[in-house]
């Protein structure tokens, strides 16, 4: 997801390491803290599979900084992970919501609706943390007012976010543009 959050802020426009770091770690960093022994390397990589240059500027003081820029290569492989993106991205919810931060790349609202229809079929599925053999528990089920308030908070959240869904591919499968 480091690599994707990387690709995905240098597509709307080019960033020196520092301010990169601080978008994604703004994106991601509540999640896991973004660490210049982290990003660096990623950057490094991404570098050497010819998907990022890195180009030399004069700063605010005498010192240049090094600002990152995307490449055709590099754009098209965000739109490759956008297109195609693995079970992980559209079932682990902090990776759901790095792909959702930057979906708006993909320029074709089908295959941005398909990233979305898998979402939904996931969301669809009866689940819960806690199980009774094979049957999903609910907020019901517990006399303890903690696990209760997960399952409560998780159902609202997964109403919300089914509502959203369905709402926003109908959108997008009707041709109709959004402004908000």
């Amino acid at each position: 997801m480091l690599e994707l959050a990387i690709l995905g802020f240098l597509r709307s426009r080019p960033l020196h390491g520092y301010d990169l770091r601080h978008r994604v770690a703004a994106l991601m960093g509540h999640v896991r803290p973004v660490a210049d022994g982290t990003l660096y390397p990623a950057i490094k990589r991404m570098v050497a599979a010819g998907w990022l240059l890195r180009n030399d500027e004069p700063g605010l003081s005498a010192a240049p900084r090094r600002v990152l820029h995307l490449t055709p290569e590099g754009r098209a492989e965000l739109e490759r992970r956008l297109r195609e993106p693995d079970e992980l991205d559209i079932s682990d919810e902090n990776r759901w919501f790095t792909m959702l931060a930057f979906l708006r790349h993909l320029d074709d609202p089908g295959e941005q609706a398909a990233v979305l229809r898998r979402r939904l079929t996931f969301l669809e599925e009866p689940t819960s943390f806690f199980y009774d053999d094979d049957r999903p528990m609910a907020a019901e089920d517990f006399d303890d007012p903690f696990r209760q308030g997960l399952l409560t908070i998780a159902h609202a959240t997964s109403q919300a976010e089914l509502a959203w869904l369905r709402d926003t591919i109908e959108h997008l499968e009707s041709g109709e543009r959004r402004t908000s």
